[in-house]
């Protein structure tokens, strides 16, 4: 299975729409789209060598949605490829701030910022990332901030 690539900075995570995704009209369902990014972090996670069932194994840590919010441009349609871009905008003691647009070709269909909360997975209360799993979130960072602005256009 295709994780994505890294470069830049940016985690770009491929997906094709099909009709369990869509309304009777053919658009994609709203809350679609957080199931979407979900998959882009998941996979970021994965290519960056630190996947959440190894981040559970080995740390007994894992990141929970503190908090969502998602800006919707254009919609997605059946059969649409598209493209979910991630990139880390923050990164704290238990906290990671993410920015995940949404693409169709050289168009943004959605934006969706994120806060993730890194929690115990035991007792579910706040802990600090692994060193591990900060270490490849900061690497991710330097790239985008060395690589200047995050040009996903048209990826």
């Amino acid at each position: 299975m295709d994780t994505g690539i890294v470069a830049g900075g940016v985690h770009r995570f491929g997906l094709r729409i099909y009709f369990e995704d869509t309304d009777a009209g053919g658009i994609v369902y709203h809350a679609n789209y957080l199931r979407y990014a979900e998959r882009g972090r998941s996979e970021a996670l994965r290519a960056l060598g630190v996947p959440h069932a190894e981040m559970i194994r080995t740390h007994g840590r894992m990141f929970v949605v503190h908090r969502a919010e998602i800006d919707y441009e254009r919609p997605a349609r059946l059969d649409d490829r598209l493209i979910v871009a991630t990139h880390v905008k923050g990164i704290a003691a238990a906290r990671v701030t993410l920015e995940q647009v949404i693409w169709r070709e050289a168009a943004a269909l959605a934006r969706v910022h994120l806060v993730l909360a890194c929690i115990d997975a035991a007792t579910g209360r706040p802990a600090r990332l692994p060193g591990p799993v900060r270490d490849a979130l900061v690497r991710m960072r330097a790239d985008e901030i060395a690589g200047g602005a995050i040009a996903v256009e048209g990826v």
